[in-house]
């Protein structure tokens, strides 16, 4: 799908400003989406919205449909009469730069607990219906993501495959039991699910009556210790014991000599194939209600994956097999029509796979980070781009670009000369020649990190692959933003006609 010549900034809701511990929905969203119309941006590029567990990874969700709780706002539930403003009171003191999820999954769990017992002492029937009338619309997810999470609570936070044998393998009378013993828990995730889902929604069409459209995330695979897997176990390489028979990863490399064993649960691709892969139509079409564009990380697993054993302790042993590939989307398209997708098409790939992305015509990344110096990728250079495809000066899985500047000072390479012969750079404003070079590619979109604008360094970095904690928990403060940074950003979209 072509896409218009435009540019946006990456940043997750998590990052924004809020003094309740963690980014949320409320009024510093709408201040940065005002932000982003002041700078002339058109896109706004986010990661997965669903609900994290252990690691805090937004890429292994409970849920491929649910929303992260978390991210609800306590004032705008004030400000639209859902609960009274006392849960404002006696907020602690968390860090303004960072989130500390441990703390701000305790604290916010109990005011929503409490938001929830307001909800049902009260009897607000405007609010009454329009929660049943969510929960009718969605409850082809809802009712299994509800009982799951309160099951996990349950089992306190426990796995479901370490469940006692009837409820982990959904026995029909165990399933009976548990949704009349946990009924008030079950309507308690219903409801914070409720308000995540109003307030992402209203924020969503703000943004588009800005002109802003959101780039959401589809990570290809799912957690194994997801709503997902425990009720669609048929649709996975999982036992009906709860066994992970066959796991995703990637096989050793440069990088990694034992290679990559990320523990996601495989698609039994020819049997989702009978049903015109339903359970994916309705994760693209959830998907579509929260986003404009939808992302797909890990694209090539579409054309082959690597098939790792389950028990297998490292990535080392296992074998390409093929995806589903053409078929997959041209079933999407039957249904959907033509799909506003990017493609994450990044790492060492086989032909096909860039066969199969343009067969479809989706626009590929770039990553200018990779692209100096002899030892770099001479695709990600930009007068080898094509108009169809994406740049990025860096993602969320890479430094900021400062952070990389510095690293490649004395790393005996020649990747710090290369730039600078390659951009005519001093190395007075690294960022900003990086940004330049972006934005005058001919990519038809240009995707800013908000750390590069802001000049930040390694300390502001997202994610840092492989490592198990400690990721994720950047936040922004407004005073790094001012009317100079909007007036750089809109004179790039203006010299190089975004």
């Amino acid at each position: 799908m072509q896409f218009e010549r435009s540019a946006g900034i990456l940043l997750h809701p998590t990052s924004l400003p809020s003094k309740f511990g963690i980014g949320d929905l409320g009024n510093d969203a709408y201040k940065f989406v005002d932000f982003l119309s002041k700078a002339k941006q058109k896109l706004w590029q986010i990661l997965p919205l669903g609900p994290t567990s252990f690691g805090d990874s937004p890429y292994q969700c409970l849920s491929a449909f649910a929303g992260n709780p978390l991210l609800i706002s306590f004032e705008k539930l004030v400000e639209d009469k859902i609960c009274s403003e006392k849960i404002l009171y006696d907020v602690p003191d968390f860090p303004e730069d960072k989130v500390n999820y441990g703390d701000v999954i305790d604290y916010k769990f109990e005011i929503l607990q409490t938001i929830y017992e307001e909800f049902k002492a009260t009897k607000n029937k405007e609010l009454e219906k329009s929660f049943l009338d969510f929960c009718e619309n969605e409850k082809s997810w809802l009712e299994d993501y509800a009982l799951f999470v309160a099951l996990k609570d349950y089992h306190e936070g426990k796995p479901w495959n370490e469940w006692e044998k009837e409820i982990s393998q959904r026995k029909d009378t165990a399933v009976k039991h548990f949704k009349v013993f946990l009924k008030d828990e079950i309507e308690f995730h219903k409801f914070i699910q409720f308000l995540f889902f109003k307030q992402w929604l209203e924020l969503k069409s703000f943004a588009n009556s800005k002109g802003i459209q959101i780039i959401g995330d589809l990570p290809i695979f799912v957690a194994f210790d997801s709503a997902d897997v425990w009720v669609n176990r048929h649709l996975f390489e999982v036992s009906e014991d709860g066994r992970a028979l066959f796991i995703a990863g990637v096989p050793p490399d440069y990088f990694s000599p034992t290679g990559q064993r990320w523990g996601n649960p495989h698609y039994k691709w020819e049997l989702m194939e009978k049903d015109d892969y339903k359970w994916w139509r309705e994760r693209i079409s959830s998907l579509l209600k929260m986003t404009d564009i939808i992302r797909i990380d890990h694209f090539r697993g579409f054309y082959n994956y690597w098939k790792i054993p389950g028990d297998a302790p490292t990535a080392e042993k296992g074998e390409w097999v093929l995806g589903p590939g053409e078929k997959f989307f041209s079933t999407l398209e039957k249904y959907f029509g033509k799909l506003p997708i990017i493609a994450e098409d990044l790492g060492i790939l086989v032909p096909e796979v860039y066969e199969l992305r343009d067969k479809f015509g989706f626009p590929g990344m770039k990553i200018l980070q990779f692209a100096f110096g002899t030892n770099g990728e001479k695709k990600f250079l930009p007068h080898n781009f094509v108009r169809n495809c994406v740049v990025y000066t860096g993602s969320h899985d890479n430094d900021t670009t400062l952070g990389w500047w510095n690293s490649i000072q004395n790393d005996g390479t020649d990747t710090k000369e290369f730039f600078l012969d390659y951009t005519g750079s001093n190395g007075e404003d690294i960022c900003k020649d990086m940004i330049r070079l972006a934005y005058s590619s001919v990519a038809d979109i240009v995707i800013i990190p908000l750390q590069d604008f802001l000049r930040l360094g390694s300390e502001t970095r997202m994610n840092f692959p492989g490592r198990p904690d400690g990721n994720w928990s950047w936040r922004f403060r407004w005073n790094q933003i001012n009317d100079a940074l909007i007036e750089e950003i809109k004179r790039f979209v203006d010299i190089f006609e975004r």
